[in-house]
């Protein structure tokens, strides 16, 4: 019997694999996609991808979407009580695990598990520790296409904003920078590729910049509106 997992869900090239990857393993099977949202503009965090392109997206791949409603200025207590409020409805329908597209950041990993173990689910990684160039250059072979919604300027430069990662684009990154982003570097919105039962056309809207701070220190990002055409 499969085992059942949610899939969280960012809209992005890593959630995109690993979704991919969790498909095609005979051992689970997929439930539906969980995604975070700020309850005010109904945009996905850090992404800042609308909620209605979100759905779009998962009507395209053709599995249900639930989304957490975040609090603009909510505390990191505040957002557990609020993941672990939202996944005791699963855990209801008996599901008690939960996917991640994560690649090699330790401390995010443990964090996840940890607050996992609190209401006995557990955590499956499908990309983790695998090698982000080979990764990025796989997910462009399988025919996935993704464009970057979001960069932070720290890192790279406007003209990468609105871009498809391709492996041109790639190959004009700075050195520093991580070809999956996994640093946060930059996010994207996967539009096209083999979890797809309908390919979506997109097309690119309005730039905003924006600053956050964290531990003291502000970041710069800014972010590309994607919008949504016709389906192809």
């Amino acid at each position: 019997m499969k085992e059942k997992v949610l899939m969280n869900w960012s809209g992005g090239k890593d959630s995109a694999m690993a979704l991919y990857n969790i498909l095609n393993n005979k051992d689970y099977q997929v439930e539906g996609l969980l995604t975070s949202v700020n309850a005010v503009n109904q945009r996905i965090s850090m992404h800042g991808v609308s909620g209605s392109l979100l759905v779009k997206q998962a009507e395209s791949i053709g599995l249900p979407l639930s989304k957490i409603n975040l609090p603009e200025s909510s505390d990191m207590a505040a957002y557990e009580n609020i993941m672990e409020q939202t996944l005791s409805t699963f855990t209801e329908q008996g599901i008690k695990t939960s996917v991640f597209g994560d690649i090699f950041l330790e401390d995010l990993r443990k964090y996840r598990e940890q607050q996992l173990l609190k209401i006995g689910w557990k955590a499956v990684f499908p990309l983790w520790k695998k090698d982000t160039r080979n990764l990025v250059y796989e997910f462009l072979e399988l025919g996935f296409r993704t464009r970057i919604c979001c960069i932070n300027k720290q890192y790279l430069d406007s003209d990468f904003l609105g871009c498809d990662l391709d492996e041109y684009l790639i190959d004009k990154f700075p050195e520093n920078i991580d070809p999956c982003g996994e640093n946060g570097e930059f996010h994207t919105f996967v539009y096209a590729g083999p979890i797809f039962q309908q390919n979506l056309n997109i097309r690119n809207g309005e730039r905003v910049e924006k600053s956050y701070n964290h531990d003291g220190k502000s970041y710069g990002y800014e972010f590309c509106d994607i919008l949504l055409g016709d389906q192809q």
